[in-house]
């Protein structure tokens, strides 16, 4: 666990050094690397994890609780935005957006893998691929069509580019279609030492998109908390696992890597979806700072004790 934290501290101090240094350049090459590692990291890991993967009936209970839990987190989210708080739009749908997106991919496999291992990471990937795909195409981008200042693409336009331009649906369905014999154990253990890949380069994003931001005046460093942002921790790192473990109750089996992922920090997600559809880019970037911040206090006070 404690090359987790070095790693993620190591690579978003790059980040950060990175776009002071080469002001723009560092941050457009982190997108790059980010669509580098959608299209070429992610979908090995993926394909191979979920042709391994043996589905039991917790499993499947799991991740049906796992897409219940992404709506009513959304619904706390817009209660607790809208009815309550009365923020304006773009806020409202910010807050809402950072609530239901997790960062499950970039450090939630690497954290599966270093504390529950190899078998863990496969049944991750599977609620990951269902569960947070679905919450992103559908979920993310509607609530940044029905919030945002500006039209985004249209529904149609989403559609298409979930099934055309949507690398991990082809390698999961794929994987869910070859025969155990494509996806040998060799294959499987190499896949999973990939998790490191997109921890470096995700958190080196985090890092340079968030001076960009800085340098931008969206956001103050250090952030100061705010109401909308508290509404995000309480869904994002409370509500999430806590609804998720009362959902999955009456059922036996239900892999542990699900709670794992469910207590994940805000997404970069978010930012790209709020940079789209024009949701406040300001409530989106501070809470992947304040979330992930407390999940890793978290886990280092995780590692101290145990």
């Amino acid at each position: 666990m404690v090359w987790i934290l070095l790693t993620i501290l190591v690579s978003v101090s790059a980040g950060i050094y990175g776009e002071h240094r080469w002001p723009d350049k560092a941050g457009s090459g982190s997108r790059r690397g980010l669509l580098l590692i959608l299209y070429f990291v992610l979908p090995p890991i993926v394909f191979f994890n979920i042709a391994h993967v043996e589905l039991t009936f917790g499993g499947g209970a799991g991740i049906g609780a796992g897409i219940l839990t992404s709506v009513c987190v959304g619904l706390l989210a817009w209660f607790f935005a809208v009815p309550v708080l009365k923020l304006e739009r773009p806020v409202a749908g910010a807050v809402i957006c950072s609530a239901i997106l997790a960062n499950t991919s970039y450090l939630g496999y690497p954290m599966v893998y270093t504390l529950m291992g190899g078998e863990a990471l496969t049944n991750a990937v599977l609620f990951d691929v269902v569960v947070s795909y679905l919450t992103l195409m559908i979920g993310a981008f509607g609530v940044g069509a029905a919030f945002g200042t500006k039209a985004g693409e249209g529904f149609r336009e989403r559609l298409k580019a979930f099934f055309l331009k949507n690398p991990i649906l082809f390698a999961a369905i794929l994987g869910l279609l070859a025969p155990d014999a494509i996806a040998p154990d060799i294959a499987v253990d190499i896949s999973r030492l990939l998790v490191g890949i997109p921890l470096v380069v995700g958190f080196f994003a985090v890092g340079a998109i968030l001076t960009e931001e800085v340098r931008d005046g969206v956001m103050k460093i250090p952030p100061r908390p705010h109401k909308p942002l508290g509404a995000v921790i309480i869904c994002r790192l409370v509500a999430a696992p806590a609804l998720l473990l009362l959902f999955t109750l009456p059922f036996s089996d239900v892999p542990d890597s699900y709670y794992l992922l469910a207590v994940m920090p805000t997404g970069l997600n978010s930012m790209i979806v709020g940079h789209a559809y024009g949701l406040d880019l300001r409530t989106a970037a501070e809470a992947i700072v304040y979330t992930t911040v407390i999940v890793l206090l978290g886990v280092a006070g995780w590692a101290v004790l145990f």
